[in-house]
């Protein structure tokens, strides 16, 4: 898959099905090892042997110990690092973590309860399998990225790093005819520094390196089957950037909790807006608001085609168009402290933004 051209348009998502299922939240893979204290070593009988003096003596006999594979707290194999490890090999069963769903609300309550819904539910489980699959790929090298990427690393480095990693753990290296259709990348990495909202790949000879004082959207996506997870999130190292952080995460959360079947987007994008634009960041002394970027929107999903017909947008309006059971959705916030909103040029226009998507 070529990586497509450098552009300097910021951004960054997340994948959310009607009810969010997409595995993105599932149980940390720290390593716990089961080994049974009752298999440590042990004094076998005492065996008295006759000596020519008629004196007994006691011979110890050693039980070797049983030596246990390591496993996670949620029973899978343990991920390498860099991760290299397929996932499908770390569970059994195609049995993927769940993640964190979120609860239907008022007039769709009943889709929690009602056992025919369930049943339903249960009878799409290809594609939730395959979402799963994609969505614990995708959270195993995310965890990665977030300890491994330091300032002096280049952005073609780091695009490397990511899209090895989700190669191995997808099991599809894209070399045969056909492979990468079954899986892998599901775009070109994104590392968009700064004024830079998305959309951003360091193409082959790029040259720029990651500073300490940047701010990067990190921006990948994988697909099982054309199931394309797409999941952003923002980098920086400077502490003065927590609070715009949190506010893209905090518009993030609240455009997950409104997404639901029959819901409006103008409900969903006026809901992002008021909870992004509740934060100020202050950088050099002078206090800023946190804008949602009102050009840039969350969209819908498609099977082998990140972009849908349907678009969610981050600031209110008047979009009557409804969510509707059966789509998959990818809620995308971007928040700046310049004028809230991007051109398709280098050139100045945000001072700073970020992305979060979920």
């Amino acid at each position: 898959m070529e990586r497509r051209p450098d552009r300097n348009i910021p951004a960054e998502h997340l994948i959310l099905a009607s009810k969010r299922a997409d595995g993105l939240s599932s149980p940390d893979p720290k390593s716990t090892n089961d080994h049974d204290p009752s298999d440590d070593d042990k004094d076998d009988e005492e065996a008295p042997e006759e000596l020519g003096n008629d004196t007994a003596v006691k011979k110890k006999k050693k039980k070797k110990k049983s030596k246990k594979k390591k496993t996670t707290a949620n029973g899978a194999g343990k991920q390498s690092s860099p991760p290299r490890v397929p996932v499908a090999s770390l569970f059994s069963g195609n049995q993927y973590p769940a993640g964190e769903e979120v609860e239907y609300r008022n007039e769709n309550s009943f889709r929690t309860t009602s056992e025919e819904k369930r049943h339903l539910d249960r009878m799409n489980n290809d594609f939730l399998t395959e979402y799963r699959h994609g969505a614990e790929v995708h959270r195993q090298v995310r965890q990665w990225t977030q300890k491994s990427i330091k300032p002096g690393q280049s952005l073609t480095e780091i695009a490397e790093g990511i899209e090895d990693g989700v190669r191995a753990l997808t099991g599809h290296q894209g070399l045969e005819e056909g492979d990468n259709i079954k899986g892998g990348m599901g775009f070109p990495t994104g590392l968009s520094l700064n004024h830079c909202a998305a959309h951003y790949t360091p193409n082959a000879g790029n040259k720029t390196i990651l500073q300490k004082e940047d701010v990067m959207k990190v921006d990948f996506g994988v697909h099982i089957n054309g199931r394309i997870v797409d999941s952003a999130f923002t980098l920086a190292f400077d502490p003065v950037y927590d609070n715009l952080l949190a506010a893209v995460k905090d518009a993030t959360n609240t455009g997950v909790r409104e997404a639901g079947i029959d819901v409006r987007m103008s409900d969903i994008g006026a809901a992002i807006q008021e909870a992004m634009e509740s934060y100020e960041v202050e950088i050099g002394g002078q206090t800023l608001p946190v804008k949602s970027i009102r050009n840039l929107n969350g969209h819908s999903i498609v099977q082998y085609s990140i972009h849908g017909s349907k678009s969610v947008p981050i600031v209110k309006g008047g979009d009557q168009t409804k969510m509707e059971e059966g789509e998959t959705f990818a809620i995308e916030t971007f928040g700046s402290t310049g004028k809230g909103y991007v051109r398709d040029d280098a050139s100045a226009v945000q001072r700073l933004s970020m992305k979060w998507t979920g």
